[in-house]
């Protein structure tokens, strides 16, 4: 198994190579770059300039002293720039030289790749913070809702699809179909919208906070009151991601369960006399959850960096689905990069951790012996 893991480890640096490679390329060719955005800004086409570098301080210069916080040729704040018909060549230039554009594509992305190798992403263009530190304070809330959606769903929906797969065709397994397949029809935000309307404070009851991951002063409380505040921000969130997440896991797991159970293994065992209990979750049970197992990784990674954005957005969470989404928009293209690397090699991790469970569950599984 060891060298199998190795194996494994040794084909995520090609992988990530290639992910990265393929978006970078893709990049190169989208309208609207950074240097583009910021030139419409002086144009006077976007609303507000913003800093260059941020929250810093730090400014553009032009020549001739121009600034982020100066005027240009007595034409008042550079976020209010209107030139005649154009801008300097010396100052689109200087742009450029900011964003790191005046080098060929091929040199920014070896450069690029040079910094990932020691996990530096450079700084974000447009908030002048690094890359890393704006992931670990976003971090918190995408985790908080991707763990705690994805354990609820797992720890409903894996009893839920065994007991439907027991009693199938049941009166009991009619019903919960109806009710689980209603709860995959309905987006995630939109019933995070009606949350909002009914419980927090939208038109009926204000139960549950709308914003952040703790209340204001709660740093100062006992652990136990911390807990339950934390409690009390999630429940919404994760409601509303939870609610269509049952429907495919406890479908797998019925059918997973309704193949073993129509196996040859299942009638001999019934007829040395074992009780259904055992059948179940002695024989059955190790087989069919290799199947729901393989699947956990995808599920988390596909809640905490996708399935969010929206949810977040309802909820006033500023987690890393809306810092994506953002730096997307702004074309803000260390923070894109940055966080797919990370994304792709977390993602690549936990396929690998996926496999190793397979042993754990079944320990009649060796990746080694195969051909």
């Amino acid at each position: 198994m060891a060298a199998y893991i190795f194996r494994r480890l040794l084909l995520v640096v090609p992988t990530l190579l290639g992910i990265i490679l393929i978006n970078f390329a893709v990049v190169q060719f989208a309208p609207g770059g950074p240097v583009e955005q910021m030139l419409a800004e002086l144009r006077g086409e976007g609303q507000t300039l913003g800093r260059l570098t941020g929250e810093g301080g730090g400014e553009v210069r032009a020549p001739g002293g121009a600034g982020a916080g100066g005027g240009t040729s007595g034409e008042g704040p550079v976020g209010t720039y209107r030139g005649a018909r154009g801008l300097d060549p010396a100052i689109v230039a200087e742009i450029e030289r900011i964003f790191g554009f005046d080098k060929p594509a091929h040199v920014r992305f070896l450069e690029m790749m040079r910094g990932y190798l020691t996990f530096d992403f450079g700084r974000s263009l447009f908030r002048d913070r690094p890359v890393v530190d704006l992931v670990l304070e976003k971090m918190p809330v995408s985790i908080s809702l991707g763990l705690w959606s994805t354990l609820i769903i797992y720890l409903v929906s894996i009893p839920l699809g065994i007991r439907k797969a027991v009693r199938d065709g049941s009166r009991f397994d009619i019903w919960t179909s109806g009710v689980v397949l209603v709860g995959y029809a309905i987006p995630g935000f939109l019933f995070a919208i009606l949350l909002v309307v009914l419980f927090a404070g939208g038109s009926f009851l204000q139960w549950f906070p709308l914003r952040g991951l703790s209340s204001s002063g709660s740093e100062f409380w006992p652990w136990w009151q911390q807990a339950l505040d934390y409690a009390w921000h999630m429940a919404l969130p994760t409601l509303a991601l939870v609610i269509g997440g049952f429907a495919g896991l406890t479908m797998l797991t019925k059918n997973a369960f309704l193949d073993e159970i129509g196996k040859q293994y299942v009638v001999t065992a019934r007829a040395k006399g074992n009780s259904e209990t055992r059948i179940l979750y002695g024989h059955v049970f190790r087989n069919a959850m290799l199947l729901i197992i393989a699947g956990f990784p995808a599920a988390f990674i596909g809640i905490l960096f996708t399935g969010a954005l929206l949810v977040e957005i309802v909820f006033s969470l500023d987690g890393l689905g809306l810092l994506g989404f953002e730096a997307a928009i702004r074309r803000d293209y260390p923070i894109m990069f940055g966080t797919l690397y990370i994304f792709t090699l977390m993602g690549l991790i936990l396929q690998i951790i996926g496999d190793v469970m397979y042993t754990v569950v079944d320990p009649r599984i060796d990746f080694e012996a195969r051909r």
